[in-house]
């Protein structure tokens, strides 16, 4: 408004001089897909209101919605009393995306299940072809962490190149989102970073036990149809 000092000061609104008694910090009054606007907040005493909006302390909302009902009752007989809570209100703006989410996290936990029991057929069909080598490799020496890691490799550089690809996607796809928002927060490296980490430790867990169970193969069992 090119006001330096407003406090005290008079303007005129729709017709009428309002008195500035304060100013208050930027806050948002809309979805947080909108950049902060300007706001006035008016206060009238002497005439009708049609909202009136309460502050409660967390743990008496009963006690204190009944209190307020009775007082309304009794100078607004035979009239409904309706209320809602602020918070309600904020929920609706972000229904959508509390619907992502939810979704998200089911079909994320479904593709998950998904892929391990896909990676754990594909580790018991690799081991049982790879039978006769992995005995041929015990009689000449080969331990059991050197089996697992044999077993292992192959598979993490096909997860290590599949994180590569689909780390960049989900950044991209991320920042796209968030920018849709006037106000969000900043993607850092780690968020990946930790789902790539994650991605391996269940990857691993999953085809850890098929591995470490060839690798304690007896190998006269591995070569006996030979």
């Amino acid at each position: 408004m090119g006001l330096k000092d407003p406090v005290g000061k008079t303007i005129t609104l729709w017709g009428e001089n309002k008195l500035i008694v304060g100013v208050v910090k930027n806050f948002n009054f809309e979805s947080l897909y909108e950049n902060l606007k300007p706001c006035f907040l008016l206060s009238s005493p002497t005439e009708d209101m049609d909202n009136i909006i309460v502050k409660i302390k967390t743990g008496t909302e009963r006690e204190t919605i009944d209190r307020i009902r009775k007082s309304y009752q009794k100078f607004n007989v035979g009239l409904p009393f309706d209320f809602k809570f602020m918070d309600d209100d904020y929920h609706i703006l972000y229904e959508s995306e509390n619907r992502v989410a939810i979704l998200s996290r089911y079909f994320a936990g479904i593709a998950i299940i998904i892929s391990c029991l896909g990676l754990f057929g594909l580790t018991v069909f690799t081991v049982e072809r790879r039978r006769k080598e992995i005995g041929v490799r015990k009689v000449f020496g080969s331990n059991e962490l050197g089996i697992i890691s044999l077993l292992s490799n192959d598979f993490t550089k096909q997860l290590l190149a599949s994180i590569s690809i689909a780390l960049p996607v989900s950044y991209l796809l991320a920042r796209h989102w968030l920018n849709s928002f006037a106000y969000h927060i900043e993607l850092e490296w780690w968020f990946f970073a930790g789902a790539g980490l994650i991605t391996l430790l269940i990857a691993w867990s999953t085809m850890g036990t098929q591995a470490i169970k060839a690798a304690n193969t007896n190998p006269v069992e591995c070569l006996k149809d030979e």
